[in-house]
């Protein structure tokens, strides 16, 4: 069986997807739509992905659609590791967790917002990189302290649903260059998140440089 990624080397939802595919183990080819080319709305993609997203992950027959759901999938199809525990209330922390990073910061943030600021507002690149910066530290504040007293990952001593929304936010967090320094736990928790070899490989460096 040949499964495909659609997906950007840095977009931050294809990101998320990598890591669980790495996570489970499963064996994928990847075919780049370049997003600031617009591949994303061309007709073969938008047959895959009427929302002219990245990610599309195309497995068993299907044609899986945003990153959650497809992470859901992968979880009920690969059972180990779990990406959300059985117990309820762990379980909620876990999904509260990476709601926060994929409902509440990024979609502020990803690229076609950023290409209406500057294409119907006028707003310069330093705006946008300023509005950029203030979404994610108001998404951090609350995440710093929804993860205070998480063990080595947020996920406790294996990495979970919440890991993998957090460390492409992170990696796009220093790419435009916000001061990290307010956010002690999700610096230590990325870092060991980073030394993981599934973590590492779905990294945008990596996949770039194949």
């Amino acid at each position: 069986m040949t499964i495909r990624l659609f997906d950007y080397f840095r977009s931050s939802a294809s990101y998320r997807v990598r890591i669980g595919l790495n996570l489970k183990g499963v064996a994928y080819e990847r075919v780049d739509l370049a997003l600031l080319e617009g591949k994303q709305r061309e007709p073969d993609n938008l047959a895959r992905n009427p929302q002219g997203f990245v990610p599309t992950l195309e497995i068993d027959g299907h044609m899986l659609t945003q990153s959650l759901a497809i992470l859901d999938y992968l979880d009920a199809t690969f059972p180990e590791p779990p990406f959300v525990s059985k117990d309820p209330a762990r379980r909620s922390k876990t999904l509260a967790q990476a709601l926060a990073v994929a409902c509440d910061i990024h979609p502020l943030n990803n690229l076609r917002v950023l290409k209406y600021l500057k294409s119907e507002l006028g707003a310069p690149e330093r705006a946008r990189d300023d509005w950029y910066r203030h979404w994610v530290r108001e998404g951090f504040v609350g995440l710093e302290k929804m993860a205070e007293g998480s063990g080595r990952y947020l996920g406790g001593d294996t990495p979970d649903l919440a890991d993998i929304c957090l460390v492409p936010q992170m990696f796009n967090a220093r790419r435009l260059n916000l001061d990290l320094t307010p956010f002690p736990t999700l610096v230590r928790v990325d870092a060991a998140l980073q030394e993981l070899e599934p973590f590492a490989a779905a990294s945008p460096e990596r996949v770039q440089n194949g």
